[in-house]
């Protein structure tokens, strides 16, 4: 019977202490007591450590936000200077063309001056050459011409005088 009495004992005592209505109030004041410690914990301890880590992630992005800018700012003055330097250097190509174009030229202009020259030179040699050719040829067509003439006259049995036969050869020859 004792394993009887135990068992009705077990039987009528509550199953969960919790759930025990006599022991409520203890509950309900250890209760308050637990959630004012937490509150009292996180408020002075838990959250200014978070307040000041989410602070301090604000300000870093902030930092690397006005970094970014001033990095962004500094790359346009960089791309503007690379692009006046470009234009520059452009600029500079151009007008050394320009000069080394001149200076062709006036090699050029220089070097046609003087074949031109040179060529005049030379036209006024031939020149002077065809002249004294010219002159020799005649010489040459009036001393034929006379000789040609004082055989003729000679083999048609007539007797000719060297000044008459110069004479005549050269009044034809002058037209």
């Amino acid at each position: 019977m004792a394993t009887d009495t135990h068992a009705a004992e077990a039987a009528s005592a509550p199953g969960m202490p919790q759930l025990d209505f006599t022991n409520w109030g203890n509950q309900i004041f250890w209760l308050l007591v637990t959630l004012v410690v937490i509150y009292v914990v996180l408020s002075r301890i838990a959250l200014p450590r978070i307040a000041a880590v989410l602070a301090e992630r604000q300000g870093t992005i902030t930092n690397d936000i006005a970094k970014a800018e001033e990095l962004k700012a500094q790359a346009v003055e960089a791309e503007e200077a690379y692009n006046k330097a470009l234009a520059d250097a452009r600029a500079e190509a151009s007008r050394i063309v320009a000069e080394t174009k001149a200076e062709i030229q006036a090699d050029l202009d220089a070097a046609t001056a003087k074949a031109d020259a040179e060529i005049a030179a030379k036209a006024a040699e031939s020149e002077k050459a065809i002249a004294e050719i010219r002159a020799g040829a005649v010489e040459s067509v009036q001393a034929v011409a006379t000789d040609t003439a004082s055989q003729i006259v000679a083999a048609l049995g007539g007797k000719a005088d060297a000044k008459a036969v110069k004479a005549a050869v050269t009044e034809r020859m002058k037209g």
